[in-house]
């Protein structure tokens, strides 16, 4: 996959999709921000199977009728000159009633998960058996082949933030003490195999990228990598499973990941993991999302592109993926290319109500 520019859309949750089906308002959405010149669009999280869901309006990647609203949308963003990956996004244990969102699916899905924990000692829903594995990662099997056929450039897994490949992933919330539980090595089987099924599905030609991080929507301060030991041993797992492109999200991309260094997580993924990098939180923008205030408003920050422009040079990552910035300024990267910076606009949640 060959991008025009180093810009990338980083995944946002709208839930504009009604019944799991994307629009074509939708569509225009993601157009607009391939016209602006954005090089790389990760789509918002996708459901691989029921189970998985987020909410009623969040968009799904199985079921003819939702391929067929991704093809438009594919074909939009095609049209302006950019790529664009389909991301596949399962909850596992959460719903959006934890973080005081409303949970909108009717009946509501039995939630599954390792040991059926959300967080360390919140319960959610059950574990799964061994036979719901296996059912699950044949979704997501099916999922990217669905994903082929809509005519992406590619998939990335949702494995952050606390959700179902994270739940694997994370001592705080597998207590399994079967073959998909127990120490790190045996925590990552499940990403490991959920990584294998989605690349032979894909095939060699479509790019595979896979979205991680220490923070969990109910745990900010957790890790699920300690030392850079435990984060190599994590990254080589994915890249000997078949991962092609690392999506390292935090909340504020330049802070040291580990103490004794000033070397952000996603510099320490790219030395380590020795695969492109995308690295992503609050880039341009002054107030983090998870901050109070964040998600309704933050000024933007315009040093911090010459500030990225450095870290890229420095080989400490590759892409650099904007969220809310790209809501307030889907012409971005024409923005900063014209050296337009002073263009830049601060990020509102009012733009939400008529945004484009």
């Amino acid at each position: 996959m060959t991008l025009t520019n180093r810009v990338v859309m980083a995944p946002m949750t709208r839930e504009q999709a009604p019944g799991g089906v994307p629009t074509r308002a939708m569509a225009d959405y993601y157009r607009r921000r391939a016209a602006g010149g954005t090089g790389l669009i990760i789509t918002e999280g996708a459901a691989p199977n029921p189970a998985g869901n987020f909410g009623a309006a969040v968009p799904r990647c199985y079921g003819e009728d939702a391929l067929e609203g991704w093809r438009q949308v594919v074909e939009a963003v095609h049209a302006e000159g950019a790529s664009i990956l389909v991301q596949l996004w399962h909850v596992g244990a959460f719903e959006p009633s934890l973080v005081g969102m409303r949970d909108s699916l009717s009946p509501a899905p039995e939630r599954l998960s390792p040991s059926g924990l959300a967080a360390p000692g919140r319960r959610l829903g059950r574990a799964m058996t061994q036979e719901e594995i296996a059912a699950t990662l044949e979704d997501f099997a099916t999922a990217c082949c669905g994903a082929v056929e809509a005519g992406f450039d590619g998939v990335e897994i949702h494995g952050a933030h606390g959700y179902l490949p994270d739940q694997f992933l994370w001592s705080g919330t597998n207590q399994r003490t079967d073959a998909w539980g127990g120490d790190l090595t045996g925590r990552t089987r499940f990403i490991r195999e959920l990584v294998q099924v989605c690349r032979s599905a894909l095939g060699p030609r479509k790019v595979l990228s896979y979205r991680y991080s220490q923070w969990k929507q109910l745990d900010y301060a957790a890790r699920i990598a300690d030392t850079p030991a435990e984060l190599e041993l994590f990254l080589a797992a994915l890249r000997d499973a078949g991962v092609d492109l690392l999506h390292c999200s935090t909340r504020r991309y330049w802070e040291p990941a580990f103490p004794g260094s000033d070397r952000c997580l996603a510099d320490w993924s790219r030395k380590l993991g020795r695969l492109p990098v995308i690295a992503v939180g609050s880039v341009t923008l002054g107030t983090d999302l998870k901050a109070p205030g964040g998600r309704e408003h933050a000024v933007t920050v315009p040093e911090q592109v010459a500030d990225i422009d450095r870290r890229i040079a420095a080989g400490e990552f590759d892409l650099a993926a904007l969220g809310r910035a790209l809501l307030a300024n889907p012409d971005w990267a024409h923005k900063v290319r014209n050296g337009q910076l002073d263009r830049l606009v601060d990020f509102d949640r009012k733009q939400l109500d008529v945004l484009e």
